[in-house]
Parts: structure tokens; sequence; C-alpha cells
């Protein structure tokens, strides 16, 4: 058995045994690179250490830990405050209220799944007073984290734009951000319309002032999950009260909610509609964030460490436990994935693999294999760790020039993002926990039919129309 093949099994075990298992994946690649760089490729600590994705893990660090004093100091709870008292009573627009909040907070930095676990009990909250089906909130939810998941200075944007750099591929940052973002917005339309969004078109909640304290909607039960407004379990359903959110922001419909607190349980920030000083900074520090990375090509990862370090000059307070919120889970996972690739790629593997595919008479076929690979994998494992791993295997391929680099990057990214709604991956896991109780099992199953649809409709969509046409 070659060396080359060694070092794939491995990773597939890598990947076989996180998803079975409750072993964190990013320790299994670290661990994968020290068994197989020792005793197949006769490689020194030294050498493995070489791979670790130092700047991939300031970035981490910098953009996770700038998010969590946002969400100290209140900035994340004003942001969702303003912008569900902006639909001003019209229901059919809390989806895309929530598509749009989950998408800014991905593309300002924040982790897909960190953004979806703040956002869905708030959008199930607004399900279960108003009666909209909870997959249709889900997954605008999700789609919208994988919308914003690609901007310049995003997880997933980062790590998919400095594996193109790395390897001197042509790349397009700014095009793959607006690929995605359309893509998801896309999906969306096709979802709010088979999930019942057309019958909420037109409906305003009875306190359309949005925002009167004490007020509260006739019916509280929560939808089967199909949209089409019957109550889960009959007409002699129960009421059900929207499930509380710990930041107490669920519905600008209610009664203001209680100011952000800190560590230590005391009072941190202001209401969510108030726009305090700290709030200001924050706000300030992003907009830097996003200039100095999209005009002046500064790194992300400095630039926020060097906003998070002000901020934490002004509000010590704000940044006290923000450490211990940062995605450290994250960081590991992505860095021993890129630690692991890293040693494939010094073996010799990662060009072996392109050439085989390279190797398929049909370009346009092998282009599409990966793209379904990508999909099917994330559905089950992280879409971080996928990312970090199927595009490096992929370079080789795009380096002969039978497709256009910049459409196979969007089209792989596109494929294996969307496919976050299934039940199995976090973000779909985050939306099924948060449904109401009496139709949880039955969003489950609905997440699972589309998330597993999406496996072979996203790649075939995404292949379509980024790589067929080879305008990119």
């Amino acid at each position: 058995m070659s060396d080359h093949v060694i070092s794939i099994i491995a990773l597939v075990v890598v990947f076989a045994v996180a998803t079975l298992s409750s072993v964190h994946m990013g320790a299994l690649a670290i661990v994968a690179a020290f068994v197989v760089g020792t005793a197949v490729a006769g490689e020194t600590a030294d050498d493995i250490f070489g791979g670790f994705p130092g700047d991939l893990f300031v970035v981490l660090v910098g953009v996770t830990f700038l998010f969590a004093i946002a969400r100290n100091n209140g900035t994340v709870d004003w942001l969702i405050h303003t912008a569900t008292r902006a639909v001003r009573g019209r229901i059919a627009l809390l989806p895309w209220v929530m598509f749009l909040v989950t998408a800014v907070l991905t593309a300002v930095g924040a982790v897909v799944p960190a953004a979806v676990g703040v956002v869905a009990p708030i959008a199930m909250g607004f399900s279960t007073r108003y009666r909209i089906s909870p997959v249709l909130m889900g997954l605008l939810v999700i789609n919208g984290g994988s919308a914003g998941g690609f901007s310049p200075i995003s997880i997933f944007g980062s790590i998919t734009n400095g594996v193109v750099s790395r390897n001197h591929l042509p790349g397009d940052p700014a095009l793959l951000f607006a690929a995605s973002f359309l893509f998801n917005a896309a999906l969306s339309v096709l979802v709010f319309f088979l999930f019942g969004g057309r019958k909420l078109i037109g409906q305003r909640a009875q306190d359309a002032a949005a925002g009167e304290p004490g007020t509260t909607a006739a019916d509280e039960r929560p939808t089967d999950g199909t949209g089409d407004g019957r109550p889960a379990g009959g007409t002699g359903a129960a009421p059900t009260r929207p499930a509380a959110h710990p930041t107490g922001s669920t519905a600008a419909t209610l009664a203001p909610a209680p100011a952000p607190t800190g560590v230590d349980g005391g009072p941190l920030a202001a209401t969510p509609g108030t726009l305090d000083r700290m709030r200001v900074l924050t706000l300030l520090g992003l907009l830097c964030l996003v200039v100095g990375a999209l005009f002046f090509d500064l790194d992300v990862g400095l630039m926020a460490l060097t906003v998070t370090v002000v901020l934490a000059l002004f509000s010590p307070r704000a940044a006290k436990g923000a450490v211990d919120r940062c995605a450290w889970s994250t960081v590991l996972l992505v860095c021993g994935i890129v630690t692991y690739v890293s040693l494939m790629e010094r073996m010799g593997t990662i060009t072996w693999l392109g050439d085989t595919v390279a190797s398929v008479r049909a370009p346009l076929v092998g282009a599409l294999l990966i793209c379904v690979i990508g999909a099917v994998v994330s559905a089950f494992a992280s879409t971080t760790g996928i990312l970090g791993a199927l595009i490096p295997l992929a370079v080789p391929f795009l380096l002969g020039g039978h497709v256009g680099a910049v459409g196979m990057i969007t089209a792989l990214a596109v494929s294996a993002s969307v496919v976050d709604s299934s039940p199995f991956s976090t973000s779909g896991a985050l939306v099924t926990a948060n449904a109401p109780e009496p139709v949880r099992e039955k969003v489950f199953r609905r997440l699972m039919a589309w998330g597993m649809s999406m496996t072979v409709a996203a790649p075939l969509a995404a292949w379509a129309v980024f790589v067929v046409p080879g305008w990119l």
C-alpha cells in the first residue's frame, strides 16, 4: 500500500470517527498528522508543527474574540432588536429579518454555528408567537449564516481565500461572497414559498405597534412545521409560550428585555434598543475591520485583535469572560485539519489525488464529483473542516486549467455550506434543539429530508451556474 493511500485512509478515518463518536475532529487530525508523519513520512515534530497555520489561528481567535465582546456589551442584541422592530408587525418579513441578521453576524466574523446559536432561539420564539412554520424560520436562519459566511473577513471566507492564495490560484473574494449570498438568498425564496410563506403575506401582528409592553398575540401555539398555520397536536392543543432566550431579546413585541449581564451576574449594558457608547465603539470597530480588509488589504486576524484590545481598554468589564467564549473548538478543528492537509501536501498526496481527478476524460464530470463529495461529507461533518480539506484536494485539478478556478472554488464552497441545514450538522442541530417541543420531531425529519436533498441538488445547481458556463 502506497504512502498516498495510507494518508488518504487516515483522513477518511478521521472524518468517520469524528462523525460517529464524540472525539474532536481537530484533535484526531493532529494525532493523525503525528502518526502518519512520523511512521510513514519520516518527519520530525518540527516538520509537523511547520504545517500548523499560525495566520489562520490568529484570524479564528481574533474574530471570535471580537464577536464575544460584541455579545457581552450588547451590540449583538442591539442589532437584532433594531432589525426586528423595523418590520412594524409585518409577519411575512420576520423570516427575512432573521436571514439578514444572521448573514450580517457571520459576514462581520462570527462563526456560523455561533451566529445560528444566537438567532435560532429568537427565530423559534417568533415562529411560536405568530404561527410561522419553524422549518421556514430555521432554514432562513441557516441560509443566512451561509450567505454571510464567505465575506472576506468571515471564517469560511478566510479559510477559502487563504487556501486559494497559498496555492497561487486566481481568486476573487468579493465575487465568492456575492455568489454565495445570492445563491442562498435565491434558495431562501424557494424555502419561503415551499414552507408556507405565501400565507404570511399581508398578515400583521395584532400588536402591530411592535414594542408595547404587556401585549400578547392571540394564538401562541406552534404550527406543525408544514407552514399551513395548523397548531401542533390538533385544534385542542394547549397554548405554548415562546421559549425564553438567554439574551432576553425574544421578540420586539414583548416587554422590554432586561439588560445583558456580565459573568458575575451584574448589569453590563443598557437595554437592547439603546445605542450606548460601547455599542457605538463596537460598531465603529467592525466598520474599521471591514474597510481595512476590503480596501487596504490588512490582515483580518491582526485587525480583529487590535479592535478587540481597544474595546477591552475602554470597557474591561465587557471583555471579562470573552476569551472563554472564543470558538476554541472551531480553532482546534480548523488548525488540526489544515495541519494534516499540509502533511499530505508535503508527502505529495494532494498532487497525486489531483492528477487522478484530472485524468478523468471529462473535466466537468470531475468537477461535479468534487462538489458532490464536499456536500455529502459536509452534511455529516463540519463545513469548516471540509473547506480546509477538500479545497486543497481540488488544487491540482484546477491547475490543469480545464475548468475555471474561481467558478470551481465558488461551486465547491456553496455545495459544502448550504447542506448545513442537515440536522446532523451543527447549524441544523441548533435549529432542531430550539424548535418548540410539540413539533421538534417533525422539524428534525423535515430538516433531514431537506438537507439530504441539498447534497444532490446544491452541487448540481452550483456546478451548472458557476462551472459549466466557464465564465469564471
